[in-house]
């Protein structure tokens, strides 16, 4: 029923800009497949309560569908579409982005006991689980808030943390958990890859981002993988691509403004052509 009434909620609330009057909440909605389109998938809980949506992240395939939820601990480029969407049947999906901070509050809230023991080395940066049935049905008590906004101020944040608690003793608990700490393998790896994005342009060299990122090289290598599924070379070069194809799509007739190498410059004018005979 919780999944049920999830529907409702979502098809009732949805906006064109995803946006909700509860701060961090977002809501999805497509009325028809999408084709594979390049995203970037930042910290966030994804949850689908109809439809399914597919994504790619290196080498590696996702699908979740209703009842299933996708965790993002970094910014990581992604290439998503949803498979399965009507105008009748429309996909749905509910959306909440994760702070550190407030991760981090619930985990020193809790005796260390009741979590479940974390892995040893850096979690992939993104997963897929089943939602429980508490999971789903604080999803939905804080999407009825919507409907008496009055309550949303006092209430949302007390929902919030009772969410944030059900994904940290959940199947994903390693995630988030290490997500909270500043001095996890994972924040390591996190603080590096928002210099590259910060920096996509630049050319660097491993070893110094290593450096910033406070680990050894080689465990720098190995924690950047396991978290990102990719090289620090590779995710350079698919936030290149990224931009490449936003530039593209904002200046369409600007084709000069990417090198083939995938290193990017600034948007130049699009300069009127003269006709051959003319020149």
């Amino acid at each position: 029923m919780s999944l049920d009434e999830l529907r409702g909620l979502l098809a009732r609330h949805a906006r064109p800009d995803l946006s909700t009057d509860i701060d961090a909440v977002r809501i999805f909605r497509a009325d028809r497949p999408s084709p594979p389109t390049p995203t970037t998938y930042g910290q966030v809980l994804a949850l689908v309560a109809q439809g399914v949506k597919r994504f790619a992240l290196g080498d590696r395939l996702y699908e979740y569908r209703a009842g299933e939820y996708v965790i993002a601990s970094v910014d990581l480029p992604v290439t998503a579409q949803f498979l399965r969407a009507d105008p009748r049947e429309p996909a749905l999906g509910f959306g909440l982005d994760l702070r550190p901070a407030a991760v981090a509050e619930v985990l020193l809230a809790a005796d260390a006991g009741d979590l479940p023991e974390p892995a040893p080395g850096a979690p992939a940066g993104l997963a897929v689980s089943t939602a429980s049935a508490e999971l789903l049905d604080a999803v939905v008590r804080l999407l009825r808030l919507l409907d008496s906004p009055r309550d949303i101020p006092v209430l949302a944040p007390l929902i919030k943390r009772e969410i944030i608690w059900r994904l940290l003793t959940g199947e994903q608990s390693g995630i988030l958990r290490q997500f909270g700490l500043p001095d996890s393998n994972l924040s390591h790896v996190a603080r590096a890859v928002q210099w590259i994005r910060d920096h996509y342009a630049l050319p660097f060299r491993v070893e110094e981002v290593a450096q910033r990122a406070g680990m050894s090289v080689s465990a720098f290598h190995r924690n950047f993988q396991a978290v990102t599924s990719m090289s620090p070379i590779q995710y350079q070069k698919q936030i290149r691509l990224q931009q490449a194809r936003l530039l593209l799509a904002a200046n369409p007739g600007d084709i000069a403004g990417i090198k083939p190498s995938g290193r990017l410059r600034e948007p130049r004018p699009v300069q009127p052509r003269v006709p051959q005979a003319v020149r």
